[in-house]
C-alpha cells in the first residue's frame, strides 16, 4: 500500500467521540481529508470531492455509477454503517472498487433505540415533555409494552436483537422476511407469517429491512390500511421504506395509533410529520451510542486499510 494514498471521510462526526479511528488511518500513513460541510453530501459535492481519492469512508450519501466512475483513483469504499444500499454495487464491481460495511457494530445501538421508541410511543413520554414545556400539565393515559404482539419486518441482525431485548416483556412475536432464519425464529418462539397477516395482527410494527427497489414504499396506503387502529409503527432501518405522505394521512386521520421514525427519504427531514403529536422523529441517530459509534468507525477504518493493502 502506498503510504500517501488519499482518503476522504464523508461521515460528518467521524472521530468526534474518540480519535482511535483517525489514529488508525494516520498510523497507516494515509492522507486524510474530512467532510467540510458537516452533513450528508449531495451528489454534486461528491463529484467535486471524490475525483482523486484512493479510499472513501462513506456515510449514507448516494454513491451512484456516475459518482464512482468520476472517482478515477478510487479503490475502496468502506461504509461506516451496516448497509451498502446507497452504493451502486454493480458499478463498483465493474470498476474494481472493493466495498465493505460495518455489519455488526451498530446492531445493539439501533436495537436499543428501537425499544426506546416503542416505550416512548406507548407511554407518550416525548408528547408529555413537550406539553410541560408549553405550560400544560396533562396526564394522558398510556399503554404497556407487556403482552403486546410485535411484528418484525426483517429478521436480520437488528431485528433479531430487538426480539432478544424485548423477551422480558412477554411479547408475542411475528416476523416477515424474504429469507428468514427459521432456526432463530423457532428458538425464540417467533412465528413467521406473510406480510399482510403481520400488518393485520401486530400491535407494534418494527421495520428492520434493507432498502431495495423492490422494498421501496413497502409501507404505503395499502399496508397502513391493514394495520390496527391503535397499532404503532417504528422505522429505524432506512428512509424510503415508508411512504411518508401516506403515513402522515394515516396518523392524522387516526387510522393508526402513532409512529416513530429515525430515518427519512430526504434528510434532514422537514416534512409535515413534524406537526403530529403522536409521531416521534429522531435525526438518524440509530448508531449514535458512543460505544457503538467508536467501534463502528474503528471497524470502518480497519476495513479501509485492509482493502487498500490488497488493492
Amino acid at each position: 500500500m502506498n503510504r500517501h494514498m488519499k482518503v476522504f471521510i464523508s461521515t460528518s462526526s467521524f472521530g468526534k467521540y474518540d480519535d482511535l479511528p483517525i489514529r488508525l488511518l494516520q498510523n497507516a500513513g494515509l492522507d486524510i481529508h474530512l467532510n467540510p460541510y458537516g452533513r450528508k453530501l449531495a451528489a454534486d459535492e461528491c463529484l467535486s470531492l471524490y475525483g482523486d481519492i484512493d479510499g472513501l469512508i462513506a456515510g449514507t450519501e448516494i454513491l451512484s455509477a456516475e459518482i464512482l466512475r468520476s472517482a478515477r483513483n478510487l479503490k475502496v469504499v468502506s461504509r461506516c454503517g451496516a448497509g451498502t444500499d446507497n452504493v451502486n454495487l454493480e458499478a463498483a464491481a465493474e470498476l474494481g472498487i472493493r466495498v465493505f460495511a460495518t455489519a455488526d457494530a451498530p446492531t445493539q445501538a439501533v436495537a436499543e433505540l428501537t425499544v426506546g421508541l416503542m416505550l416512548d410511543l406507548l407511554r407518550g413520554i416525548s408528547r408529555t415533555d413537550r406539553l410541560i414545556r408549553t405550560g400544560v400539565w396533562q396526564k394522558d393515559m398510556g399503554s404497556l409494552l407487556r403482552g403486546r404482539t410485535l411484528g418484525i419486518l426483517g429478521l436480520g441482525r437488528i431485528g433479531k436483537a430487538v426480539a432478544q431485548l424485548t423477551q422480558p416483556f412477554g411479547l408475542t412475536y411475528l416476523a416477515w422476511d424474504v429469507a428468514p432464519d427459521r432456526q432463530f425464529a423457532a428458538e425464540h418462539m417467533i412465528q413467521l407469517v406473510g406480510l399482510d397477516e403481520l400488518l393485520r395482527t401486530a400491535d407494534i410494527v418494527s421495520i428492520h429491512l434493507p432498502y431495495t427497489a423492490e422494498l421501496k414504499g413497502i409501507i404505503g396506503d395499502r399496508a397502513l390500511s391493514l394495520m390496527k387502529k391503535d397499532a404503532i409503527l417504528v422505522n429505524t432501518a432506512r428512509g424510503g421504506l415508508i411512504d411518508e405522505a401516506a403515513l402522515h394521512g394515516a396518523v392524522k386521520d387516526g387510522r393508526i395509533g402513532g409512529a416513530a421514525l429515525d430515518v427519512f427519504e430526504q434528510e434532514p427531514y422537514t416534512g409535515p410529520l413534524r406537526e403530529l403529536n403522536n409521531v416521534i422523529l429522531t435525526a438518524h441517530i440509530g448508531s449514535y451510542a458512543r460505544e457503538a459509534r467508536v467501534e463502528m468507525e474503528a471497524e470502518a477504518a480497519r476495513n479501509l486499510i485492509a482493502g487498500l493493502k490488497n488493492a
